[in-house]
This record gives C-alpha cells, sequence and structure tokens, in this order.
C-alpha cells in the first residue's frame, strides 16, 4: 500500500483577531486521490489548503507531508516544489512582468536547464489554449486568462499534487472543458475546492466537507 502524500491530524488554526477558522480538523490524500473540498463561505477551505503548503502554520495538531513531519518554515521548502497550490486570486499569484517569465519560475526553481524549461513553458501554454502568450504582460490579461496562466505556472512543474482554490472561476465554457480534460489526464493527487458541484462530480472521487473546523465526509 502506498504511502500517504499528506496527513493532516488534528490541526487548529486561528487569525489574528480571535476567530477560530480550524478546530480538530483531519485529512489524508494518498498517491491519485481526487478529492472535492466543499464547506459554507468563511468554513476555512482555503486556509487549509494555504497551512498544507506552509503559508500559515496551525497552533495545534501534525502535518506530515511526504513521509516527513513539517514544522519550520525550511520544512515546507521541498513541499512548496512537489505541490501545486492554485490561490483563489489570480492577482495573489502573479509577480512577474510577462507570462513566460511567470511559467518559467517554478522550474527554473526545480534546477531544470533552460531548454528543459523552455519547453515546460511552450508545452503547458500550449495544452491550456495559450500558445502564443509568452510575452503578453500579465497584468493586461482578463480575470480568465489570468486564472488559466496561474494553472500554467502550477502545470509546468509537474507537480505530484494538486491543491486547486476554485479552478473554474472566471473561465468561460471553452476553458472550463479544456481545464476539465486537462485535469482528467493528470496523475497527482488534489484537492479540489469549488462551489461549482457539477464540476466536482466529474473531477473528483471523493468528497469532503469543512464544517464547524472539522472536515468530515459528504
Amino acid at each position: 500500500m502506498s504511502a500517504p502524500l499528506f496527513v493532516l491530524n488534528d490541526i487548529g488554526f486561528a487569525y489574528g483577531s480571535g476567530r477560530r477558522v480550524l478546530d480538530g480538523a483531519s485529512l489524508t490524500l494518498g498517491p491519485g486521490d481526487r478529492v472535492g473540498l466543499t464547506g459554507g463561505n468563511g468554513a476555512g477551505k482555503t486556509t487549509l489548503l494555504h497551512l498544507m503548503v506552509g503559508l500559515h502554520k496551525p497552533d495545534r495538531g501534525r502535518l506530515r507531508a511526504f513521509g516527513q513531519d513539517r514544522v519550520r518554515e525550511p520544512d515546507f521548502h521541498a513541499v512548496r516544489l512537489r505541490t501545486g497550490l492554485l490561490f483563489q486570486d489570480p492577482d495573489d499569484q502573479l509577480f512577474s512582468a510577462t507570462v513566460g517569465e511567470d511559467v518559467a519560475f517554478g522550474p527554473f526553481n526545480r534546477g531544470w536547464s533552460r531548454d528543459r524549461v523552455a519547453a515546460a513553458v511552450r508545452d503547458t501554454l500550449d495544452r491550456l489554449g495559450l500558445s502564443g502568450y509568452e510575452g503578453r504582460v500579465t497584468h493586461h490579461l482578463s480575470h480568465g486568462e489570468k486564472r488559466l496562466v496561474c494553472l500554467a505556472t502550477i502545470l509546468a512543474m509537474a507537480p505530484e499534487v494538486l491543491l486547486l482554490d476554485e479552478p473554474t472561476d472566471g473561465l468561460d465554457a471553452d476553458h472550463a472543458a479544456r481545464l476539465e480534460m486537462i485535469l482528467a489526464d493528470h496523475p497527482a493527487a488534489r484537492i479540489i475546492v469549488s462551489h461549482d458541484a457539477d464540476f466536482l462530480a466529474r473531477s473528483t472521487t471523493r468528497r469532503l466537507r469543512l464544517a464547524h473546523g472539522r472536515v468530515r465526509e459528504g
């Protein structure tokens, strides 16, 4: 039996205001898992994804990723190289001047050669229907285009885990269908946060719900 990729046990988290978002949240993500995570607004879905890659730190509980406990900031460096997090707001994720630079950033950080990075950028943009976008100025793109470029920055790194926060938000029907096709063929385990029940039904095989700070089946 394959070892889990992520194990979260009894995770607690509160923001500085004192509002407790997670209160005993636990989940396990194994190889090949395709999990849909639902819950009301403010339930903590985005917070949970951010905790998994170390952008927030729990105030209690245990977080293991890729077979190791992850506690301090340096512990998460390797996690971020193997896990693609799609932010809910694309403006929080894109920071380079052009699309090509943004998509190339992650692969360069993995130590890939210049030729391999260039091929990854070209192939990933092509799969997302964004061929020729390499030189486009990022902040001039539409919301939907930014969304797809954010996804490209993740997929170009060939991650083992995908954490996708509302991936279809702002996409037209054609691009949403292309996204579904790409996800269907991608081997990475995933957690998808979405309010689109039909999309989750087609793209995931297991459903979890976050409520009152805890993760429950269904």
